[in-house]
């Protein structure tokens, strides 16, 4: 049984090298399954390739694997990638337009506070790897 707070996906075993474990998995939108998608173009089928680090040396290339990713980093990578960005935008634009009254200035200063905010989120990089990671695990087949 899946567990609902897990978003999982199966793949297969790409390149195994130096702990880092590339896995292919196919990113399925939701008409892609319908019995009409040759029809359709509408249809939409990507591989994306999937980077795990795990060192078990217990995988090997071109074997099944299931990933598994927890939804509520999902939700906290939203907000850090498109809310939290959104809030600062506006709360900058506000305040220099109360501090300035001039739209231009605003309206640029607003959008030029982004530029420091994802500097900063590229100096966490590393730690944001570790926290956005996917867990890897054989599926067993009975």
């Amino acid at each position: 049984m899946q567990d609902p707070k897990k978003i999982d996906h199966e793949g297969t075993i790409l390149e195994i090298k130096d702990g880092k474990i590339s896995v292919g998995i196919v990113n399925v939108s939701a008409c892609s399954g319908c019995h009409a998608k040759g029809a359709c173009t509408m249809s939409d089928m990507k591989e994306k390739s999937i980077d795990v680090i795990d060192y078990s040396n217990k995988f090997e290339v071109g074997e099944k694997v299931n990933l598994s990713y927890r939804e509520s980093l999902g939700w906290l990578a939203m907000f850090l990638a498109y809310v939290l960005p959104f809030i600062i935008v506006l709360i900058t634009l506000f305040v220099a337009t109360a501090i300035t009254e001039n739209e231009l200035i605003s309206g640029l200063s607003a959008l030029a506070i982004l530029i420091p905010y994802y500097i900063i989120l590229t100096f966490f990089k590393d730690r944001l790897k570790k926290t956005f990671s996917f867990t890897i695990h054989k599926i067993v087949n009975i």
